[in-house]
């Protein structure tokens, strides 16, 4: 039996996690394409996936791409798992991914691992536009390094991207640690998917002053309260860049991530509301696009060492002869 909780959903891409409790060592029947990109990490367990391609042993130091339209079957020998899916629609996949071939499976090695868990806390937050998206494009980025055998966006987009690496041979779908799982007996395999158009040749890196350009628009428009900037993609598709690419731009000219500068955006707009007697934290955070009160007192803590309470004690207008102490959260 298979059940998915949802995550976080976002435009163009789903967050799920997904737990499997069969156990049986024979292949499923065909499973039903969603119609879009799927990029599966396994948190717990271990099973088997059959594809046009060819079978693959499945844990958590090996992960898999589904392609939209892919026929899948699925064996499950050793009990269930618990993994996490993240589904991309064709028309984001290519623009983050690009339409070049990549690897049926992978090797997770710790960074990805440690990418996968960022996006599971991150979709925790609650910050699904920003703080989530740019932490799936780090896991798009270490996986695409894994996968990717021609030039996609990570790759062209700019300094400071990893070339992709080079295909592994066919043959190597096991974990290096983990046995074998016991191979039941394969069907007839589907058709192999079309191979897909060549990819686009790599874009030069942007020059320093273009970097610092692209940031100083991408201020105004969070400083503006521009529409696009609801969130990291349509921000991106504003300013006619890749995600990727204005991502690493903050990082580069401002030594913070795009997701720290737009809270410190919102932080510095609370203090304005506090100052003023504001006294409803849920409409505050409501009013600044915060995921819920918990959410905005993590982000003001975090950026300032003070919880809204305090601050609105402290900024506070106080007779003169009573003068408010400063005081840190504990």
């Amino acid at each position: 039996m298979r059940s998915a909780v949802a995550l976080a959903r976002g435009p163009g891409f789903r967050l799920d996690a997904v737990t499997c409790v069969d156990d049986h060592r024979g292949w499923s029947t065909p499973a039903p394409s969603s119609g879009d990109h799927q990029l599966v990490l396994i948190r717990r367990g271990r099973f088997r996936r059959l594809t046009g391609t060819g079978p693959a042993d499945l844990d958590a130091t090996m992960g898999y791409l589904s392609l939209p339209g892919e026929e899948e079957r699925f064996s499950h020998p050793c009990g269930g798992d618990v993994c996490t899916s993240l589904a991309v629609s064709p028309e984001l996949w290519g623009r983050l991914a690009g339409d070049g071939p990549t690897l049926p499976t992978f090797y997770v090695d710790g960074h990805l691992e440690l990418a996968h868990r960022r996006v599971v806390r991150a979709a925790g937050v609650g910050d699904v536009s920003y703080g989530l998206v740019e932490a799936l494009l780090g896991l798009l980025e270490h996986t695409l390094g894994q996968t990717a055998t021609g030039t996609t966006p990570v790759s062209a987009g700019g300094s400071g991207a990893r070339a992709p690496k080079s295909p592994a041979p066919a043959k190597s779908t096991a974990a290096p640690s983990a046995a074998p799982l016991a191979a039941p007996a394969s069907p007839a395999s589907p058709a192999s998917p079309a191979s897909p158009a060549s990819p686009a040749s790599p874009a030069s890196p942007a020059s320093p002053a273009s970097t610092v350009s692209l940031v100083d628009q991408a201020r105004e428009a969070l400083l503006e309260d521009h529409p696009a900037a609801e969130g990291l993609l349509p921000l991106a598709d504003h300013l006619h860049v890749s995600p990727f690419r204005l991502s690493r731009a903050f990082t580069h000219t401002l030594g913070v991530s795009l997701t720290h500068y737009r809270n410190r955006v919102r932080v510095s707009r609370a203090l304005d509301r506090l100052e003023q007697g504001e006294l409803s934290l849920a409409l505050l955070a409501a009013d600044l696009g915060f995921a819920d009160q918990a959410h905005l007192t993590r982000t003001i803590r975090r950026h300032i060492g003070h919880t809204p309470t305090t601050l609105r004690r402290l900024l506070s207008p106080a007779p003169p002869d009573h003068p408010l102490p400063v005081e840190m959260d504990g």
